[in-house]
């Protein structure tokens, strides 16, 4: 099991740290291995962030796997009971930093694709890789970037393999066939600062704030759908004062999210928003963030493919989830390409002692690995 080739090349990106932005040499060995079996390599490079757009074939459908080769930080090593950039196999799990988010899911792509092209060199379509190193990070120079690019030339995606780790007990027990809108807000709200022994001279932020934050908090913002939970709004942060028991405040500052639906729009989130902090005569400055838009991939050629190579290698039924927090996919949906997030499983991700099941690592191969011959032979 620990020489097979999908274990081999996870231990070889694991061993490269390649902490957001850096990519450390995680996509040069992909396009070496993609190269030799016919692939056209096309490195974008914005700013700080390296990303590749690997293509093989020049007909439709584009069949696409993406993903990121950065991760996040170790954190304390005297915590890890391995090096998180040394590969390390205990007990049939492969440890280090990436293994389960999402270098296994890497490697597992790049040995399923090999495998097909070797069975299949007449296939239909094209196979593509849109990988970047800027996941973890900002996300302003990576995958949206890579997108923009492809879009300004008409070249499109038809169906999408995410690899981000969406399993839960046993690899493929979950697809993400859909995620929520992600909204932020950046919040001030003035008020005049004063002694509070003098309260007429004074208007606290604090207490004008609280009825409309309780009010945004308590609203029902729609029922969701068959994909998605209700809309959530949650307070993040409330700061305020100046540490002194004797004075009221002049500002305080709050930021907060609103995870959404599809039954919702973020122009429709502000409007609802800002109506109710007016509604309190509230001064204030508000910033809005723009985290993603929510997307949904329903039953069809991509979700057919996947679901029935789940079942070829497991023998189960997956179950379709929208839950978590956002991926790349909100970037890659829009352009009217099917989506889903395929990936180990995520119990351990950005812990320490992050690790994946090997066994899981060859079942993924397999599962990718059917997924191509269902959709492009």
């Amino acid at each position: 099991m620990s020489n097979s080739k999908v274990i081999e090349l996870a231990k070889d990106l694991i061993s490269r740290k390649s902490v957001t932005p850096e990519d450390a040499g995680c996509q040069p060995l992909m396009t070496q291995r993609l190269e030799a079996v016919g692939f056209n390599n096309e490195i974008m490079e914005f700013e700080d962030t390296i990303n590749i757009w690997c293509r093989k074939g020049a007909q439709k459908p584009v069949f696409c796997f993406a993903g990121h080769t950065d991760v996040v930080p170790a954190g304390p090593l005297s915590e890890w009971k391995t090096p998180p950039f040394e590969a390390t196999i205990i007990d049939g799990m492969l440890y280090g930093r990436g293994a389960a988010d999402m270098k296994g899911s890497l490697a597992a792509m790049i040995v399923a694709t090999e495998k097909f092209v070797t069975d299949y060199p007449d296939h239909k379509g094209s196979i593509a890789y849109l990988i970047t190193s800027d996941e973890e990070g900002p996300f302003i120079n990576g995958t949206t970037r890579v997108i923009d690019t492809l879009e300004a030339r008409n070249e499109k995606i038809d169906y999408c393999i995410v690899g981000e780790p969406s399993s839960t007990a046993q690899v493929a027990d979950v697809v993400k066939n859909g995620r929520r809108g992600s909204i932020s807000g950046d919040i001030t709200i003035k008020g005049i600062q004063g002694h509070v022994a003098y309260p007429h001279h004074v208007k606290n932020p604090i207490h004008m704030a609280m009825p409309a934050f309780a009010e945004l908090s308590e609203e029902h913002w729609d029922n969701g759908n068959e994909y998605f939970p209700e809309t959530s709004f949650q307070l993040t942060n409330i700061t305020s004062g100046t540490g002194a028991t004797n004075v009221v405040p002049g500002h305080l500052h709050a930021l907060f999210n609103l995870r959404y639906s599809t039954e919702l729009s973020d122009e429709v989130i502000i409007e609802r928003v800002e109506t109710i902090l007016d509604k309190h005569q509230l001064d204030y400055d508000i910033k809005w963030t723009y985290n993603g838009k929510p997307f949904i991939t329903e039953p069809g050629v991509l979700l057919d493919g996947v679901t029935s190579a789940i079942k070829k290698v497991t023998n189960r039924e997956t179950e379709l989830s929208t839950a978590g927090g956002t991926s790349d996919g909100r970037f890659i949906a829009p352009t009217g390409a099917e989506v889903i997030e395929l990936g180990p499983c995520n119990k351990t991700i950005h812990q320490v002692n992050e690790s994946v099941s090997c066994e899981h690592l060859e079942d993924l191969v397999e599962i990718y690995y059917h997924t191509l011959i269902n959709i492009l032979t």
